[in-house]
């Protein structure tokens, strides 16, 4: 860890240092944080090991990074982030690090939120504003986690259905919006709205499934990617191109893909 601050430091170094990495500000180099974190999710999803241990790497880098900059202009350093995270931790697990007694997971879930719902109110506290049960959910996540970190906090204070079915009704009450905007001409600026109360009634409808609307999208991504490239090689074997295939011959190609699919499951 010590020679990766040295390393990162003689980067950022104001006369021998990299260009590229002396130039850099928090706001560059963001995105590539973002990139790395995604990196870090593809490597654990296909079970790589040796690209999960390349990938973290790369996101300790970043946050080496952000951590050398703000030494640099006096506000913090590497040590006292960990010094932090290491506070939070033993704060947040009373039942490891003092006395208290947390029966199971479903417990320690509870007396978490619980903790955090009191730093929220402390911090609101100090800013002299109301509190809020959504405070704290980052405005740049992702569009769908973000849709469901804002269902499960309004959810805690019981602002939530009480099973599926009521969900699966507002989709079909969703879908008839943005049918009935779509007869009625289209309007731009009235179907992205009604698009995305369709989209959020759907990630409300996996968060009461028990399944993560970020992480289901990324499997059918990577479904439709993998077997549309399988319809462009069938076409390829039948000399022909995409673009001179009608929508029946691609759609056969199509489900010949996902019976290949469902074969090399079951084998």
């Amino acid at each position: 860890m010590q020679r990766l601050l040295e390393v990162m430091a003689a980067l950022r170094d104001p006369q021998r240092g990299c260009p590229w990495d002396r130039q850099q500000t928090y706001r560059t180099i963001l995105p590539y944080t973002l990139e790395e974190v995604y990196e870090v999710a593809e490597a654990i999803e296909q079970n790589d090991m040796a690209a999960l241990r390349e990938e973290l790497g790369d996101l300790l880098f970043q946050i080496v990074f952000y951590a050398q900059m703000a030494k640099e202009a006096g506000e913090f350093d590497f040590a006292d982030v960990a010094q932090e995270i290491g506070d939070k931790l033993v704060q947040r697990h009373p039942h490891v690090f003092a006395d208290a007694d947390i029966a199971d997971a479903e417990a320690q879930t509870s007396a978490w939120e619980q903790h955090k719902a009191r730093e929220r109110h402390a911090k609101a506290a100090a800013e002299q504003r109301d509190p809020s049960v959504l405070d704290n959910v980052p405005q740049a996540l992702p569009g769908l986690m973000r849709a469901m970190k804002l269902q499960r906090r309004a959810a805690r204070v019981g602002f939530d259905w009480p099973d599926v079915e009521p969900v699966l009704a507002k989709i079909e009450e969703e879908l008839a919006e943005v049918r009935e905007v779509m007869a009625n001409g289209a309007d731009p600026d009235k179907l992205a709205h009604e698009v995305g109360d369709l989209i959020f009634a759907c990630v409300n409808l996996g968060r009461h499934a028990g399944v993560e609307p970020e992480t289901a999208v990324r499997g059918v991504n990577r479904r439709f990617e993998n077997r549309f490239r399988r319809v462009e090689q069938l076409a390829r074997q039948q000399n022909q191109t995409l673009a001179r295939l009608s929508l029946e011959e691609m759609e056969t190609l199509w489900d010949q893909a996902k019976a290949e699919e469902a074969t090399a499951r079951e084998n």
